[in-house]
């Protein structure tokens, strides 16, 4: 008899909401919704895809669970503990477990920090009793854990391609053993040639770590590649879910059925 994979992360009711802006006649518009009560588990060494347009609440979703967008509501269970309302000061251990990738290579990298540099902070943070060989060490290893020399260490990000930024963006992600990472639209800043290696690249770190992952994307096709469930999200809410065969096979959803028609033929 086969048992249900355990939840590392769930998310119960959450909501995200912005105050509404005053017009010209000082009357106060509704909040915005970006995020709208939503549920859903990501079981534990498995990749969770939330796919959606751009405003659909997606990213947003994915920065409130490390609490870098405010939280209006509901629970973020991690491993049954609810680390929702932790201020930032008791969030801290929880950065360990909980890293995020960015969209932009570039601007989620210091562009006066060298890759020595942007690997050594998180490891300065959260592993203060390293020496300054041992970080450099260790700074190394996660270069050739994103197949990059350790050469490029003392090279600045400017120096670097997008999809190779994009690597030290992961390295950086990895560089505190974390167990769950939120894939914020990973590769759609990067050229479609490169895509697939960032997305295989991913994949096997997951194989050989043991990661979780929350994938994030707008793009249906990329999304089914990597993803055990599929999260469909429009206006804040999730309209349909399901496992990757259900989702393009046969979507029961008109929005998941518009995303399905978007995705390129050959």
């Amino acid at each position: 008899m086969s048992t249900a994979p355990t939840a590392l992360l769930e998310i119960r009711d959450l909501s995200v909401h912005y105050p509404g802006r005053a017009n010209w006649f000082f009357q106060t518009a509704e909040p915005k919704r970006a995020v709208d009560g939503i549920s859903f588990t990501i079981p534990k060494g498995k990749t969770v895809g939330l796919v959606g347009e751009s405003g659909s609440g997606k990213s947003t979703t994915g920065k409130a669970i490390i609490k870098l967008a405010p939280l209006t509501s509901g629970q973020i269970l991690y491993q049954g503990t609810d680390i929702g309302r932790l201020g930032n000061a008791d969030f801290l251990p929880w950065r360990k477990k909980i890293q995020m990738i960015f969209q932009d290579p570039y601007n989620s990298l210091n562009p006066r920090s060298d890759v020595l540099g942007i690997l050594s902070e998180p490891l300065e943070i959260h592993f203060p009793g390293l020496s300054k060989s041992d970080r450099e060490q260790r700074c190394a290893e996660l270069l050739r854990d994103v197949k990059l020399p350790p050469e490029h260490l003392r090279r600045h990000p400017h120096e670097f391609s997008g999809g190779q930024r994009q690597r030290i963006g992961i390295a950086r992600a990895l560089a505190v053993q974390p167990e769950l990472i939120i894939c914020d639209e990973p590769v759609s800043a990067l050229d479609v040639s490169v895509q697939a290696e960032v997305v295989n690249l991913l994949q096997d770190l997951q194989e050989k770590l043991g990661l979780t992952y929350l994938f994030i994307a707008h793009d249906l096709a990329v999304v089914e590649h990597v993803s055990d469930h599929i999260l469909v999200m429009s206006k804040g809410k999730i309209v349909e879910q399901g496992v990757p065969s259900e989702i393009l096979g046969n979507p029961q959803h008109p929005y998941t059925k518009t995303l399905l028609a978007a995705v390129p033929r050959f």
